[in-house]
């Protein structure tokens, strides 16, 4: 039993959807489940539906979904004759769930109305690919996501309810791989006990990969992207990044939780749990090795540069020249935690606090408000976060040139430079 992630750019158009099927056809006889992301662009496309919906202007955000519609239906007639009548029957019922949804008005918050519309890329997408397969001869079966993971109801985060899903897995997933080798399904969403519709973070497909390849004791998880492996920076700022061939958990986990994009930062412990291997593949070339990362140590890592650009400052300074003490402190993390952000950098003085953060304006403004009742705030936006493990003192001066640095933490293994 294996698990196969392909992210959006791997399904971006009908020409990576015949390719993906070319790799699926290099396993016949593996038993395996496929978690699927939504189309490239697509869930950005959403998000604009949402944000337009939740501002109150329905009709534009009726057209706007119009538009992501015209999408699927273009590559779907491209891919498909004898299954593109029923496809589109399916492909119905998630844009008519959508749009009863954008013709009534927001009573509750965005983030409910954000994961009710936008999970609706994934699920087009894997209706698309599965009947492509089915189409080509490359039998399988599309499972709705949403009937296996069950989620709590902390929207845009969700968080897994393993017990409950673990026993739909047992009952209603291992019970497929007696008529199918291929199980088609979503990543990214889940939903709660009430049916509603979830999704589990940014980047989460990753991360419902690794939760199936936990819940059905899967021998491997493969990832597959447009990249030949695991890259010790993003190779589309850096030209010479370097290609690395193996890493253990604990540096991915590092990686990630910096802002690392190649791997979701909760993918590694389901993994990790029960020392399921980890394979980043390249979509474009499925004969490259890719990178292997598992629970052996690693030695003689190059530097790995993580570059997080549109940060904000927030600066805090008691008003009365009082020591930041220890409820001054709780009171900040319980605002912190209320806002569900989480802070990239903190550095701390006697009676001063910066914090560095992804620059989510509609939060960062209600986090300076409730703050500005306890200190002095001031904001500055438009900032970048550099962090560096193993980094040297020529990498650090080269990545620094010519920058203004507002903030510096390092120890002997990690540097990390916010900077303008």
């Amino acid at each position: 039993m294996k698990v196969f992630k392909f992210g959006g750019a791997s399904v971006s158009n009908h020409e990576k959807i015949k390719n993906l099927g070319t790799i699926l056809q290099q396993f016949p006889n593996e038993q395996i489940v496929v978690v699927i992301s939504a189309m490239g662009k697509t869930t950005n496309a959403l998000e604009k539906v949402a944000e337009t919906f939740f501002s109150g202007q329905k009709e534009t955000a009726l057209d706007l979904f119009q538009q992501v519609k015209k999408q699927h239906f273009d590559e779907a007639k491209v891919l498909l004759v004898t299954h593109f009548n029923a496809l589109m029957e399916h492909l119905n019922t998630f844009f008519t769930e959508v749009e009863w949804l954008l013709h009534d008005q927001p009573v509750r918050s965005f983030d409910y109305y954000y994961d009710q519309i936008v999970c609706a890329g994934e699920l087009l997408s894997t209706a698309i690919v599965s009947a492509y397969l089915n189409e080509a001869g490359i039998s399988n079966k599309w499972l709705d996501v949403r009937d296996i993971l069950r989620t709590d109801d902390n929207f845009r985060d969700a968080g897994i309810d393993f017990t409950f899903s673990q026993k739909q897995v047992n009952e209603q997933v291992k019970p497929l791989f007696e008529s199918y080798n291929l199980i088609i399904t979503q990543g990214f969403i889940g939903s709660t006990d009430e049916n509603e519709s979830t999704t589990l973070g940014r980047e989460g497909s990753d991360y419902t990969a690794a939760v199936f390849a936990n819940l059905l004791d899967a021998e491997s998880l493969s990832i597959w992207k447009d990249v030949k492996g695991v890259m010790n920076a993003d190779p589309k700022l850096f030209s010479d990044a370097v290609y690395i061939e193996e890493l253990n958990y604990d540096e991915v986990i590092e990686m990630a939780y910096y802002g690392a994009q190649v791997i979701h930062p909760k993918t590694i412990k389901p993994l990790q749990n029960k020392s399921i291997p980890l394979f980043v593949k390249c979509f474009a070339d499925a004969s490259l090795p890719g990178t292997v990362i598992h629970n052996k140590p690693v030695k003689n890592l190059p530097p790995i540069l993580v570059v997080k650009s549109n940060q904000v400052l927030l600066q805090l300074r008691t008003k009365d020249f009082s020591f930041v003490g220890e409820a001054p402190m709780s009171e900040l993390y319980r605002m912190f935690s209320k806002q569900k952000i989480k802070p990239n950098l903190i550095q701390t003085g006697a009676i001063s606090l910066q914090f560095c953060m992804d620059d989510r304006s509609d939060k960062i403004e209600q986090l300076a408000f409730a703050a500005a009742e306890i200190f002095d705030v001031q904001t500055e936006k438009g900032l970048t976060l550099l962090t560096i493990r193993h980094y040297n003192d020529a990498v650090l001066e080269k990545m620094t040139e010519g920058k203004t640095i507002l903030l510096k933490q390092q120890n002997q293994d990690i540097v990390q430079v916010l900077m303008k």
